[in-house]
């Protein structure tokens, strides 16, 4: 269900996202819903840091503008190669004359950081604002599963180790930029020139970033993001000083089969007169590993539709190499999230009292309840089999499988025979089964699934017991493990 439009870029703190053990509070469903309706309006939203942390955000900027202030450009040694295999491995300094911008990257495992290495030194303070970027993205990225039903964590398996392992080198990259620098020479002839004297990179440099997530801090304003209307958005014009903007990139687009769209960004250069630094900003992008894969198999699990163009994993290092204009990429109405209504004095008490007493106007009987929950549990199990097989389940309903129960070249024995099904275990389709049947079926592979449900939701008089069931449990408790062993390729 989608929230009700925000009026303006949407305002979250840092803090707020921080999830805890137990059930959320109500600050962190606020802060969930306006985030991802920022993002679902403007592409971007902008996330409050805490007060402690705006002196280092503000100290990253001044060593910025002094690194680059003094360097001097060559151009035949500093401009970047369009190796698009080499986007893991970016270090150090170089300059786009064409965009008039300079940039530093920072990858720990590959940028020197200590004065005996022979590479140049970075600006100071990036480790810091690195790993401060780094578990912000996170705990943005762990958000934006939480709104979309996700499980806790979905994505941890695609990012770096936290910390690094000898060696290794990470993914994701801090970019320190400057614009439009008044002493770097050759790049202003590649701009067009505004009424109101600003510069503006043409149209067919408007940036898709590949990143699962990306953090900007800016000294000043001129980042354009294009919102669901394709109007541009001026997106850090007021920021604070320990406000960041975030927007999302291609790969979180992959892994989230679309439902959550990359932000089309581009850079205004206003006319610094007098300013001798020009443009200063901090980008932190979080990315998957290289070796990983880009799967939608969580997104199936919580019962989200996914395309065609996203059922089977896409590796990382060949997604990345792949080129993805903004007018081909799939996109949707509308960003599917949960939303959190606030009565009017902030509290959400008021509201869940009155869902709770419309619940107990029309209880669902327990058998019902048991038996939506147990179809639910029973397709989830099927999928994942399935999924891991690479096979694509077609499920029958409820009136064709009464035909395909007598036959031996049915979709369901075909089915059951790809999947590699135990004989003699019921096999399970969406639509409804006999109650009985669906609870010796999930006792089987996870005895005391039904003692673990409210008691009044058990099929049995008080005082009695299911032999049948206990039968079935022993006789089947196992049969997962009789299922073909399977190893993912990727791994």
């Amino acid at each position: 269900m989608a929230g009700t439009a925000l009026p303006s870029l949407g305002r979250v703190r840092l803090s707020d996202l921080r999830a805890n053990e137990g059930l959320p509070s109500d600050s962190y469903k606020n802060s969930v819903c306006t985030l991802s309706q920022s993002l679902a309006q403007y592409s971007a939203a902008i996330i409050q840091f805490p007060t402690s942390e705006g002196a280092l955000l503000r100290s990253g900027l001044e060593s910025a503008r002094l690194f680059f202030h003094q360097r001097s450009y060559d151009a035949p040694e500093m401009v970047p190669t369009n190796d698009t295999r080499e986007w893991c491995r970016t270090s150090g300094y170089y300059a786009d004359p064409q965009l008039w911008q300079e940039t530093y990257d920072f990858r720990p495992g590959l940028t020197p950081t200590e004065p005996t290495n022979t590479m140049e030194l970075p600006p100071p303070g990036l480790p810091d604002i690195f790993a401060l970027f780094g578990r912000a993205a996170r705990e943005i990225l762990d958000a934006i599963s939480f709104s979309l039903n996700l499980r806790s964590f979905p994505f941890t398996e695609i990012l770096d180790n936290v910390p690094l392992r000898n060696r290794e080198i990470s993914s994701s990259v801090l970019s320190v930029c400057c614009h439009s620098r008044p002493s770097f020479e050759g790049g202003q002839h590649h701009l067009t020139t505004e009424d109101d004297g600003q510069f503006m990179y043409p149209e067919h440099d408007h940036q898709l970033d590949k990143s699962l997530i990306t953090l900007v801090k800016s000294d000043r304003a001129g980042l354009h993001i294009r919102d669901i209307h394709g109007r541009w958005v001026l997106v850090d014009g007021d920021l604070g000083p320990q406000e960041a903007v975030v927007y999302p990139g291609l790969a979180l687009y992959q892994a989230t089969a679309s439902y959550v769209s990359p932000a089309v960004h581009r850079t205004e250069v206003n006319n610094l007169q007098g300013n001798m630094y020009g443009r200063s900003s901090l980008s932190f992008k979080l990315m998957p590993r290289s070796m990983a894969s880009l799967s939608c198999s969580e997104m199936r699990a919580a019962g989200h539709g996914v395309e065609a163009q996203f059922q089977l994993p896409v590796s990382v290092d060949d997604f990345m190499q792949r080129p993805h204009p903004a007018d081909q990429l799939f996109t949707r109405q509308s960003f599917q999230t949960y939303t959190f209504p606030q009565a009017q004095d902030g509290s959400l008490k008021p509201l869940l009292k009155r869902r709770k007493t419309n619940a107990r106007c029309k209880p669902l009987p327990p058998s019902k309840r048991l038996r939506l929950e147990a179809q639910r549990v029973l397709k989830e199990r099927v999928q994942e089999i399935a999924d891991k097989k690479g096979i694509k389940l077609r499920f029958c309903n409820l009136k064709e499988c009464e035909s395909h129960l007598q036959s031996l070249d049915s979709p369901c024995e075909t089915i059951r025979m790809e999947i590699g099904w135990p004989p003699g275990v019921p096999f399970v389709h969406p639509h409804d089964l006999p109650n009985k049947a669906k609870r010796c079926f999930l006792e089987a592979y996870e005895p005391g699934w039904t003692s673990s449900q409210d008691m009044e939701l058990s099929l049995n008089e008080p005082g009695q017991t299911s032999q049948h069931s206990i039968n079935h449990t022993l006789a089947n408790s196992n049969f997962f493990n009789s299922l073909p062993a399977y190893t993912d390729a990727s791994e």
